[in-house]
């Protein structure tokens, strides 16, 4: 898979994926992105409404571990207990990894853990934080818990129609708890039916910059 690395408005990077002409982030700032729809949409959304102090989070994919290492980030600083399983079937390269620049000063290492760690296995980033990666197709997944936020981030629907069905979003619906939430960037139609259809209460909110609306659904 071709890839390189290219830096959004922000200053954060991102990686492009040749093969499906799409980038991994939004080119108006990936961080910037990723905050406002999965940090703070999702995350502190959850945890505002619930009081929660202690969570579990699936992210599909992994990706960049972006918004792995801003999860870590939001709850290190936080004194919470996170467990964080992550989908991905195209692993970022060791060089590609040491080109992103989101760990904070005194994070690299840990940065660094979150790309080589082991694969379907808990590994403990922190005390505090368990990061269990999932080498597989996200139509193949299966899981032995269930979660209260589900990060939902793989590429557009016009790149990868096959993962924004209403068969995907049923098994979504199935691994949340009751309460828990589902965001994604994608506001397109054609998903809202298909989440509605797998028994989701949508929510849409406004996009980041650059995207008018996003997504996110409540169980």
């Amino acid at each position: 898979m071709e890839r390189h690395i290219e830096i959004t408005k922000d200053g954060s990077a991102t990686l492009y994926n040749k093969e499906l002409g799409e980038h991994y982030h939004s080119t108006h700032g990936a961080v910037q992105e990723s905050m406002h729809v999965f940090i703070n949409a999702g995350l502190e959304h959850y945890i505002n409404k619930t009081g929660a102090k202690a969570l579990s989070i699936l992210e599909a994919g992994l990706g960049t571990g972006l918004n792995a290492m801003l999860t870590y980030q939001y709850a290190t600083a936080r004194g919470m207990d996170v467990y964080y399983e992550a989908i991905e079937a195209y692993p970022v390269t060791a060089e590609e990894s040491r080109q992103l620049n989101y760990a904070q000063p005194g994070e690299q290492e840990l940065f660094a853990l979150l790309h080589s760690s082991a694969w379907n296995e808990p590994v403990g980033l922190s005390k505090n934080f368990a990061l269990k990666k999932v080498y597989t197709q996200l139509e193949a997944y299966t899981a032995a818990r269930s979660f209260d936020v589900i990060y939902y981030d793989a590429f557009s629907p016009n790149a990868q129609p096959e993962l924004w069905t209403e068969k995907i979003f049923a098994t979504m619906y199935g691994l949340l708890n009751d309460g828990g939430v589902l965001v994604t960037y994608c506001s397109k139609s054609i998903v809202q039916k298909a989440m509605k259809a797998a028994g989701f209460t949508i929510q849409k909110l406004a996009g980041p910059p650059g995207k008018r609306e996003m997504i996110r659904a409540v169980k």
